[in-house]
């Protein structure tokens, strides 16, 4: 009833961010709608309780930018890397940044999946929705290095590598995919950062360079443009550069001994 969805929107506001509020929310009115269909309750029963305000609020993005050094770095501790897996560590960065890919998305991949020819890979996101990016320049090099070390068997696209360089077809984990990069983080003196930066990275480098928003959204999986959105860091940088148009007359002092 009314009372108790509304006292559990009450509660989640002292608990959580409003994105996240607003996410439970969404999931309760689903759940009051299958009970409708259930016939658990009267259509002016789920009406009422499911009238539920979105809560507003605007939090800061999560999460940060690698900046085109950093990925610089990561490729060349990969490249100075030369056992399998460091061929295979750069063609997963590579395909991360340049195809803004999850980590889930990442280890469902399967060699079927990949045209080398035309650089042309099938990704399945979420909620088995497919979605095609076209790998270039670097990224296809990096990925034509991994498949040559890889072969041809069919099966997942990315593979596990032991201590003593043997690859085994199988399918890695997300897990995998997050040590991975936090070696090749520490390799390359890159301070931490998650897999989904690659990411929120993928996304703001594409639209500064002026890639049109709705097309980086369906590179990117997204249902909506306001998700895109929200990767955007331009904006952080702009603030920063205006802040230095101001002077203030300050000076620090002279080191004076105690």
């Amino acid at each position: 009833r009314y009372q108790h969805t509304a006292a559990i929107r009450a509660q989640l506001i002292t608990r959580y961010k409003p994105a996240t509020v607003n996410k439970f929310l969404s999931a309760l009115r689903g759940v009051l709608r299958e009970s409708w269909r259930l016939s658990l309750i009267t259509a002016e029963e789920y009406q009422r309780a499911a009238d539920l305000q979105s809560v507003k609020g605007e939090t800061l993005p999560a999460g940060r930018e690698l900046q085109p050094g950093e990925i610089t770095a990561l490729l060349t501790s990969c490249e100075q890397d030369l056992t399998p897996a460091g061929a295979r560590d750069a063609a997963v960065i590579a395909l991360m940044y340049a195809a803004g890919l999850r980590r889930d998305e990442v280890v469902r991949l399967d060699l079927e999946d990949y045209e080398p020819d035309t650089g042309k890979l099938v990704i399945l996101g979420k909620r088995n929705k497919q979605r095609t990016v076209y790998l270039t320049n670097g990224a296809a090099d990096a990925m034509a290095d991994w498949l040559d070390l890889r072969g041809s068997d069919s099966g997942p696209l990315f593979w596990p590598i032991n201590k003593a360089g043997k690859l085994a077809n199988r399918r890695m984990t997300n897990q995998a995919i997050y040590n991975l990069l936090a070696k090749r983080a520490e390799s390359a003196g890159v301070k931490h950062f998650s897999p989904h930066d690659l990411r929120r990275t993928f996304v703001s480098d594409l639209l500064e360079s002026g890639a049109d928003i709705a097309t980086v959204a369906k590179m990117a999986g997204h249902s909506s443009v306001t998700t895109t959105a929200r990767y955007d860091r331009r904006g952080e940088q702009a603030k920063q550069k205006a802040g230095g148009l101001l002077h203030v007359p300050y000076r620090r002092r002279l080191k004076l001994e105690r």
